[in-house]
């Protein structure tokens, strides 16, 4: 059974999500500020945290610093209508995905799916030890590691998937629209910049070329391309 970590101090909301997710097959724990869901998350014993960016003291944003300082649960985060900058914001610290409130449980529940299929979608024994290798780039998708110039890489669970896309494709232009369905699991949505910041996210973790060209490369009107150097 997937565990899921909710963090947010909305009790009413917190009751309808869990009661949804729990039908729907989840166990879900309850925290309801950031000191107490934070140290959930760090815990180990989660498939992914839900976590609320407006709670009193430590807001969502620092609580997402403190999970990513040392851990890379899946995180996805719950934004008011119109909160660009933390949206943005969260997605550059580290967020797996946002949902903006206010949401069905339905959506949110689809939205939890979507990641950890994408971050469990590993069948033991089906492509064991096969090693993908795009010039100092080495991803190992079973075990979902990858190295650049044999220096490990630390992504979140979405950048690993886009960064997989990529390299599987590597040498031709992939659009948004394909990033979206096959790293984040969901059709892009009109005017949503998840995409954009994950893989600006990644060009800082990556190195560079011998001629200091990023590898990860915009193409225009046609999306995003890994250059097999």
């Amino acid at each position: 059974m997937n565990h899921v970590l909710l963090i947010d101090d909305d009790a009413e909301l917190v009751g309808m999500f869990t009661e949804y997710l729990e039908q729907e097959g989840f166990a879900v724990a309850c925290a309801h500020d950031g000191e107490n869901g934070a140290r959930e998350a760090l815990s180990g014993r989660y498939a992914i945290a839900i976590l609320d960016v407006m709670m009193p003291a430590l807001n969502g944003i620092d609580t997402l610093r403190r999970i990513r300082a040392q851990s890379r649960i899946p995180v996805l985060m719950l934004t008011g209508r119109g909160d660009d900058a933390d949206r943005i914001l969260g997605l550059e610290l580290g967020a797996d995905d946002y949902v903006t409130k206010p949401c069905t449980p339905r959506e949110l529940t689809a939205r939890v799916r979507a990641i950890l299929r994408r971050t469990q979608d590993t069948q033991p024994g089906a492509g064991a030890g096969v090693v993908l290798s795009v010039g100092k780039l080495t991803m190992m998708p079973e075990q979902r590691r990858a190295t650049w110039d044999s220096k490990s890489l630390e992504l979140t669970s979405t950048e690993f998937n886009l960064l997989e896309v990529l390299a599987r494709h590597a040498g031709r232009p992939v659009s948004k629209n394909e990033l979206s369905e096959q790293g984040l699991g969901r059709p892009l949505a009109r005017f949503d910049r998840n995409i954009d910041v994950h893989l600006s996210s990644l060009r800082h973790k990556l190195g560079t070329l011998d001629d200091g060209r990023s590898p990860l490369q915009t193409v225009y009107r046609l999306g995003y391309q890994l250059i097999r150097d």
